[in-house]
């Protein structure tokens, strides 16, 4: 079995990289980028799972993840994330994905997880995906409208703002307005600076 794991933050890959070694008759490689993911996947033998981390340069949201299972013939291409909550997961497993790992789940069950989508199957925790989500304070949410967050949200995702003004169905003006005052209550320059500090507080 081969597997492909995409994270970049590189402790993680190693520990995951060792816990399916160490389960026997896995291969598996590493990436540190969606962009060094898909070159990999182009260019080495055929994997029987792609590990998507939900958070690292590159994804812009689900576009990651669409953007690997549409590669080549397409594969089965799974979501990790420790952040992410139960409506991305449930976004993720809608679009097709192979599955929805959390990386906070035991080792053993990591790997029974990893064989059961390479064989064909989807799979997601089952607590985590009844658990409700249980907002977490955060002391920049706090500060932004409901429409700011949807602004944060939508440049994080690389978005224009004529692009959000079409997903709200609001004028592009008003998305502008929106993204100064969001800038300001963030302390962001600019769209760039709003994106690494939504992501460094986890904001989105």
């Amino acid at each position: 079995m081969r597997v492909l794991i995409a994270d970049d933050h590189e402790l993680m890959r190693d520990a995951l990289v060792l816990f399916l070694h160490n389960a026997g008759g896995i291969d598996a490689n590493t990436a540190g980028t969606v962009d060094e993911a898909c070159d990999r996947i182009e260019k080495d033998e055929p994997y029987d799972l792609i590990m998507l981390d939900f958070n690292m340069p590159g994804m812009n949201g689900l576009a990651g993840l669409t953007r690997t299972m549409k590669m080549g013939s397409g594969q089965r291409v799974a979501l990790i994330s420790g952040e992410a909550t139960r409506e991305i997961a449930e976004q993720a497993l809608g679009v097709g994905a192979a599955g929805f790992i959390s990386k906070s789940m035991p080792a053993k069950s990591m790997v029974n997880a990893v064989r059961f989508m390479a064989i064909g199957e989807q799979y997601a925790p089952v607590e985590f995906m009844t658990t409700p989500d249980v907002p977490s304070s955060n002391p920049l949410a706090d500060k932004l409208s409901r429409r700011e967050m949807q602004m944060l949200k939508g440049l994080t995702e690389g978005k224009t703002n004529k692009e959000i003004a079409r997903t709200l169905n609001i004028q592009e003006p008003t998305v502008k307005l929106h993204m100064k005052n969001l800038y300001r209550k963030i302390g962001a320059a600019n769209r760039t600076r709003a994106a690494l500090i939504a992501r460094e507080t986890g904001l989105c």
